[in-house]
C-alpha cells in the first residue's frame, strides 16, 4: 500500500456523524418531491443505488486511461471507456488530457503538470461528492468554489535526497459555499465520501509493468 497523504479539507464548521448514503437514498426515494437538487437527477440516482443494494456486484467498476508520450515532458492521456454495471460502457465523447512541465523543469508549459492534474482530480471529485450527497440530503447549493495547494520537495523527485518523499506530503483545500448557514455543519463530513480523497489518504496498490514495444 502506498504512502498516505495528509489532505486537509477546510470548512468553517466540523460536521457531525451522518447516516450512510444508501440509507438516505432509500428514504429519499419515497420522500422526493422534486426530481432535481443541485442539478442532480435524484430519481436516476435513487434507481442506481437501489439496484446496487439488491446486487452489490453492479457497484464494481474499472476505469481506464491510455497515455502517449508526445515529446519532451509533454504527454497526452485519452479516456474512452470504462467497466461498470457488469458491462463495458463507452463515453459519449473521447476525452484528452494533456500534461507538461513548466520551463524551470525543462518543459514547454503546454499544459498543467501531472501533480496539478492530481489537484484537479481531488477538487473535482470532492466537489462532485459534496454536490451529490448534499442533493440526497435535500441541501441546495447555489455556488461553490475551492482553492487547493500542495507541498512537494523536489529533492525527492530529483533523487538528491533519498529521505525526502517524492510526491505530495500535504494538500490543503479551502471551500467557499453559498448555501444556508446551517447546512455548513454537514458538508465536511459529506466531502469525505470522495473516492479520490480516500485514495490519497489511505493509499492504493499501484503496479507498474514495462515491456518492449
Amino acid at each position: 500500500m502506498g504512502l498516505a497523504i495528509a489532505v486537509d479539507i477546510h470548512l468553517k464548521i466540523q460536521a457531525p456523524a451522518e447516516v450512510g448514503f444508501l440509507e438516505r437514498m432509500e428514504t429519499m426515494a419515497t420522500e422526493i418531491t422534486t426530481d432535481r437538487v443541485n442539478g442532480i437527477d435524484l430519481s436516476v440516482l435513487a434507481e442506481t443505488v437501489q439496484a446496487i443494494r439488491k446486487d452489490p456486484g453492479l457497484g464494481k467498476c474499472r476505469f481506464r486511461a491510455r497515455n502517449k508520450w508526445v515529446e519532451g515532458n509533454h504527454n497526452c492521456t485519452t479516456v474512452t471507456d470504462f467497466y461498470g454495471a457488469k458491462s463495458e460502457q463507452r463515453h459519449k465523447h473521447d476525452f484528452e488530457m494533456h500534461a507538461d512541465e513548466p520551463p524551470i523543469l525543462a518543459g514547454g508549459d503546454n499544459a498543467a503538470n501531472p501533480v496539478e492534474h492530481l489537484l484537479h482530480a481531488l477538487a473535482s471529485c470532492v466537489t462532485t461528492s459534496l454536490v451529490a450527497h448534499a442533493a440526497v440530503k435535500g441541501i441546495p447549493i447555489e455556488e461553490m468554489e475551492s482553492e487547493l495547494e500542495g507541498d512537494i520537495d523536489l529533492n525527492g523527485f530529483l533523487g538528491l535526497d533519498p529521505d525526502v518523499p517524492k510526491g505530495y506530503t500535504d494538500i490543503r483545500m479551502k471551500f467557499r459555499v453559498k448555501t444556508d448557514t446551517e447546512n455548513l455543519k454537514l458538508l465536511k463530513k459529506l466531502s469525505q465520501f470522495s473516492p479520490v480523497y480516500n485514495t490519497l489518504i489511505h493509499g492504493a496498490r499501484v503496479n507498474i509493468d514495462i515491456e518492449p514495444k
